[in-house]
């Protein structure tokens, strides 16, 4: 990765009326793929409140073995997935031609719409893997879309710091004059990570409508008044405010991936690696699915 990319100097209020912490929630350690260890953040029971995203799971392992069999060919139709990679080196590759070499920093954003199949593989034998995947719906309209993927490698991404000494990666959507690389009119999803240095605080704007999560993967920060552990999510309440605070009180640089997004607001249909509106748009997508429409 190259940590010397150019930052844009981004000049926000110093403080604001900050969004607090509605509840906080500990991942649930799980399997998936071939047997890929990750803990699962964000579950079905929470689909609803933080509506557009459906799941967040995030992975983190020095060991081969809780990795390496990655996650072999899978079907998916009905919304979109974002792999964050924090360290390590993946390759995508999909049944409509898409490929591409996730490495460390970077982003590979797909869109599984009418039906996609593909596999993500670890490119590594040795060495720490680490990353996050998060689900983000479709609306009813776009649900039968053409699938897409695109990749966004570390150096795309908007890189951005403040006078009191945070950094950022803004991988979608708008932070005062900025603009990351992906932007989705429906959903208008915001993600962000963020470092914190030991002392510094940043007041970060969220629309009003948005429903937002922080979740803290290294460190300990402060979100508005309350303390967050390592590894667990902040899920933000929706009072009147016009963002949130973020604040590293301890001796240890901290680090943040922050999503907040524009609720659909439409029923949810889940099966496995399908989501729908309905119970019949399900059986569809696995009719479809079993005579080879994908």
């Amino acid at each position: 990765m190259n940590t010397t990319v150019e930052q844009t100097l981004l000049s926000l209020p110093e403080s604001g009326t900050s969004r607090g912490v509605e509840r906080l929630v500990r991942g649930m350690p799980t399997s998936d793929g071939a047997g890929v260890r990750l803990l699962r953040v964000l579950t079905q029971d929470l689909q609803r409140r933080l509506d557009p995203f459906l799941m967040l799971d995030e992975f983190r392992s020095d060991n081969p073995n809780d990795y390496i069999a990655g996650f072999p060919d899978h079907p998916h139709r009905g919304f979109e997935t974002v792999t964050y990679l924090i360290a390590g080196c993946m390759q995508h590759r999909d049944n409509h031609g898409g490929a591409g070499l996730l490495e460390t920093g970077g982003v590979q954003w797909m869109v599984a719409g009418k039906g996609i199949i593909h596999s993500e593989m670890p490119q590594q034998k040795e060495g720490r893997m680490q990353g996050f995947q998060l689900w983000l719906n479709l609306p009813a309209k776009d649900k039968m879309t053409t699938p897409g993927y695109q990749d966004i490698p570390y150096e795309s991404l908007t890189h951005f710091r403040t006078q009191t000494g945070v950094s950022g990666a803004l991988i979608a959507g708008r932070i005062g004059v900025l603009v990351g690389p992906v932007e989705k009119p429906h959903t208008e999803p915001l993600l962000v990570d963020l470092t914190l240095p030991a002392g510094s605080r940043i007041h970060l704007p969220i629309p009003a409508g948005h429903n937002a999560f922080a979740y803290v993967f290294d460190g300990e920060a402060m979100i508005g008044d309350q303390p967050v552990a390592m590894q667990t999510m902040a899920l933000l309440d929706n009072q009147a405010a016009d963002g949130v605070t973020l604040a590293n009180t301890k001796e240890t640089p901290v680090r943040i991936y922050l999503v907040a997004g524009h609720p659909l607001n439409e029923p949810i249909a889940q099966y496995g690696p399908f989501v729908m509106n309905t119970r019949a748009e399900l059986e569809q997508a696995f009719m479809d699915y079993q005579s080879g429409k994908f």
